[in-house]
């Protein structure tokens, strides 16, 4: 008996809660992003030893849009270094991943397989990722210390 699998079908209201999170996830961690360019450096670590430096750098400001670019620095020597662009939409109050590593412009479904060896709900998993790592860093991250 073949076993036929459901395509896969994008869970709009899923994406969009996960966009509207991150936006105010985002605001939390750099609210003046709309009115100047800004970077941020927040310490991950448990006790002295350190796991990583999360950089939120805005990278492009337009008067509805801001783009910012999520990086993580300082990770340990096994794992792999994070980077995200993230488009602000401020007037409809969401924020996206468009870009990550190498990629850009996801769309929301991939057949399976594929070339780049995207899962078919890439774009969800990005985004729901996203907000993962700023709940973490609100939870768990402190301000470094600016270097005059």
């Amino acid at each position: 008996m073949k076993v036929v699998r459901e395509r896969y079908r994008v869970d709009l209201l899923e994406l969009q809660a996960a966009c509207e999170a991150n936006y105010a996830l985002l605001m939390r961690l750099l609210p003046g992003m709309r009115e100047r360019s800004d970077l941020r450096r927040i310490a991950l670590s448990q006790g002295d030893r350190l796991f990583g430096v999360l950089l939120l750098e805005v990278i492009e400001s337009c008067p509805y849009t801001t783009t910012v670019q999520v990086r993580q620095e300082h990770c340990m020597p096994w794992l792999p270094v994070p980077r995200m662009d993230v488009r602000v939409y401020h007037d409809a109050r969401m924020a996206e991943v468009v870009a990550a590593e190498n990629a850009r412009r996801f769309r929301g479904i991939y057949s399976y397989p594929n070339a780049r060896m995207h899962q078919p709900d890439e774009k969800s998993q990005l985004n729901l990722f996203l907000g993962e790592w700023l709940r973490h860093c609100l939870a768990c991250g402190h301000e470094v210390e600016p270097v005059f």
